[in-house]
């Protein structure tokens, strides 16, 4: 039965899926800390080892949450986890493996006591495969190690504060398991990576495939494409490396009068459904079962491009509406709940914008399913660490290459973001290597991905960027339509070049047709009580007076030359209370109006 949309909904891996065969294992796991780090020596990893597991907690959720059952936001270097798990050895030719979504930041995995896996970064995935630790009599042993260290800020942390209490605009640790941890039983030959790249100007789609090995023998590749009922494209390849790249022809994207039926786009984000079987050409000759793998995945057909100071959507100018998405939750901090990715998608849906900066943080492959799904347009933003130096290029650069590996086939996403006001790259203007370093993450994302914009340092201090994204936190409208009214922004030319702490443009940039875009301003907030814990760049008395800066500053950015805005920010974070919804997502003013605002035509 093919799979739905609900299906992929709630996979840990939208993109990418088997099924049934795949397993949950949120929920409750024993859980120590070593803050002394005797764990390894004192051999916490092996199956007879319970006494140091005093505490349960909530997996995925990080100790320092409600949600997770501790919450305990104090600093706790190392982490153990351990739960017992019903399964047994996969028969011959299938491998058992256990996906992780998110540790932060650096873990060790253990079955029965034998090690079958480590990974660094605290944002993107990995795999270990735990076949052949797997023991006869069905219960087994897993454990993970987790080490994240609080004042270690060569360490890509986002917005996650070093000290013990948030500060302002950082907020309470994420620590260890943060995205779901799942088994799953799959063939010895399997697909481990599927990529999908549109370009719908010359009618195709090109996918490229990564095995877990090489074939050893003659391996085809069959993919479907299909839009509802509606094939677009059936075709079969040879795989006979570890990666294979192929291009797909999609006939029906040459009808250029029929295009806004198949184009994905906030207001008609049509999916389109792919299935990849891989066959064993030799197994099928002589009569045996002849399947290798079969998976489910989607794609959106859309091109992102940019000319003359504009953004363009599918080759046709897109204004942005955006605002500026934390992904932080009061109960569960980085960590969500699938209801919870997919509510905050909709919210953004309701308020009208098209679109989200996601901030300092790689958000979970669920939410993005729901941006894909739901029509928003996503800026993808590598976490920053703070201090620069070799570890932590040496960090970045890893972490950032895996992080745009795993998400480049998502129609949603239309640029990247490695850098945002310098953290981590203090000093570019002064400090030859630093700004070497920010361009060298740009040509990376470009090499990694070409079909996207790419803006090296978000806010100011700009070099190598195809998005110039400027942060101004003026309160008065009438300043903002000073700076960015007039038509002459589209050509790069700033009235103030040093509109925010630091100068836009860094020495020798010269404007090439990026768009302009005012990437982050408003962060207007309601007077908070007395005592109240808050941070924001101004304060407003009451829900009218709100509704009123909003209007006039929405209004300023409309009506000038950017290509787009956008708000500080989504929704209130801790002591961040500048949201244009609070922390437990209700709006700060009634739907209707926030929407009638945020949606204000161009004027023409």
């Amino acid at each position: 039965m093919p799979l739905t949309h609900l299906d992929l909904a709630g996979h840990p891996r939208p993109q990418l899926v088997r099924a049934p065969d795949w397993r949950d294992l949120s929920g409750p796991w024993r859980f120590a800390y070593d803050d002394a780090g005797r764990g390894r020596a004192e051999r916490w990893m092996e199956p007879h080892t319970t006494a140091p597991y005093t505490a349960t907690v909530t997996v995925p959720y990080p100790p320092e949450s409600k949600a997770s059952g501790i919450g305990d936001g104090s600093h706790h270097p190392v982490l153990w986890y351990r739960r017992t798990v019903e399964v047994s050895a996969p028969p011959a030719g299938r491998r058992l493996l256990v996906h992780f979504g998110a540790v932060d930041h650096r873990a060790e995995v253990w079955l029965n006591g034998r090690l079958v896996g480590h990974h660094e970064g605290g944002h993107t995935p990995f795999t270990c495969d735990l076949t052949d630790a797997v023991e006869p009599g069905g219960e087994q042993v897993l454990v993970v190690r987790a080490e994240d260290q609080p004042l270690d800020v060569t360490q890509p942390r986002g917005k996650q504060d070093w000290r013990d209490a948030p500060h302002v605009i950082w907020y309470h640790r994420t620590s260890g398991i943060w995205q779901p941890v799942w088994l799953e039983e799959v063939p010895d030959l399997h697909v481990t990576a599927l990529h999908w790249t549109p370009d719908v100007a010359h009618a195709r789609v090109r996918c490229a495939l990564r095995l877990s090995g090489w074939p050893g023998r003659a391996v085809r590749v069959d993919v479907t494409l299909a839009l509802g009922d509606r094939v677009l494209a059936e075709q079969r390849v040879l795989a006979d490396e570890r990666e294979t790249v192929f291009e797909i022809a999609v006939p029906a994207l040459r009808h250029a009068q029929d295009l806004d039926a198949l184009l994905w786009s906030p207001d008609h984000p049509h999916l389109v459904d792919a299935s990849v079987t891989l066959t064993d050409a030799g197994a099928e000759e002589g009569g045996g079962d002849a399947t290798v793998d079969r998976l489910t995945s989607y794609l959106g057909l859309r091109d992102i491009g940019w000319e003359e100071g504009g953004f363009q959507l599918n080759h046709k100018p897109c204004f942005l509406r955006l605002a500026l998405q934390q992904g932080y939750w009061p109960d569960s901090h980085l960590a969500a709940s699938a209801d919870d990715l997919r509510r905050d998608a909709q919210l953004a849906k309701e308020a009208g914008l098209n679109g989200l900066r996601v901030h300092q943080k790689l958000e979970d492959p669920r939410f993005l399913y729901w941006a894909d799904r739901l029509g928003l347009m996503l800026w993808a933003e590598m976490p920053s660490a703070y201090a620069f130096g070799t570890t932590t290029m040496e960090r970045v650069l890893s972490e950032w290459t895996e992080a745009v590996s795993r998400d480049l086939s998502h129609p949603s996403i239309v640029a990247w973001v490695p850098v945002n006001e310098s953290w981590g790259a203090p000093n570019p203007a002064q400090v030859p290597e630093q700004r070497h370093f920010m361009d060298a993450l740009y040509h990376l994302t470009k090499a990694l991905d070409p079909s996207r914009p790419a803006v090296s340092n978000d806010g100011w201090e700009i070099s190598a960027a195809d998005i110039w994204g400027v942060h101004d936190y003026t309160q008065r409208a009438d300043v903002l339509r000073e700076r960015y009214g007039h038509a002459s922004v589209r050509n790069g030319e700033f009235t103030d070049p040093w509109p925010g702490a630091k100068r836009l443009l860094l020495p020798g940039v010269r404007h090439q047709g990026q768009p302009v875009v005012l990437s982050e301003f408003g962060g207007t907030t309601f007077e908070p009580a007395e005592g109240e814990e808050w941070f924001g760049y101004d304060t407003v008395a009451s829900p009218e007076d709100y509704a009123e800066r909003l209007e006039s500053l929405v209004a300023a950015a409309v009506d000038s030359g950017l290509a787009g805005f956008c708000f500080t920010q989504l929704t209130d974070t801790e002591q961040e209370t500048n949201g244009l919804f609070t922390a437990d997502r209700r709006p700060k003013i009634p739907l209707p109006g926030l929407r009638a605002i945020l949606t204000r035509p161009r004027r023409s």
